[in-house]
C-alpha cells in the first residue's frame, strides 16, 4: 500500500493503522497472539501445521481420498508461495505426492479387500 510504512523500514516505531488493520475483527483474546504472528516471518511454522494435520488426517481417516487430496493441494500451495516454485515445479511436486497418495490408496484397497476375504473364511 502506497504510503504504509512496513517492518524495517526507517520511522517505522510503532504500529500504524494499517498494521492494525484487522484488530477489530480479531477476538480480545487472541490480540496478544495477533501481535505475535505479526512477527512471524515466512511460512515454515504453516507449512509444519499442516503437515501435522495431513498426518493426523491420514491415521484418523485413511479411507478419505477427498480429504488427502484436498490436504495435500493446500499444503503444496503454501510450499510453493514459501519456495516461490515455478509453475513447472510446482506440477512436479504436485505430481509426486498425487502418485505417493494414490500408491497408499492402492495399499488400503488391497488391505480392505484382504481384510473381507479373511472374513468370509471365518
Amino acid at each position: 500500500m502506497p504510503g504504509a510504512r512496513r517492518k524495517g523500514q526507517p520511522g517505522c516505531h510503532r504500529p500504524s493503522e494499517v498494521d492494525r488493520f484487522y484488530d477489530s475483527a480479531v477476538p480480545e483474546g487472541d490480540r496478544v497472539a495477533l501481535a505475535v504472528a505479526r512477527e512471524v516471518e515466512g511460512l515454515d511454522q504453516e507449512i509444519a501445521v499442516l503437515r501435522v494435520r495431513l498426518r493426523r488426517a491420514l491415521e484418523d481417516h485413511p479411507e478419505n481420498m477427498t480429504l488427502m487430496i484436498k490436504g495435500v493441494e493446500l499444503l503444496v500451495k503454501a510450499l510453493a508461495a514459501s519456495y516461490r516454485l515455478s509453475k513447472d515445479a510446482k506440477a512436479g511436486v504436485s505430481a509426486s505426492i498425487e502418485a505417493v497418495l494414490n500408491e497408499y490408496d492402492g495399499m488400503i484397497r488391497q488391505e480392505a479387500e484382504s481384510d473381507a476375504v479373511a472374513n468370509e473364511d471365518n
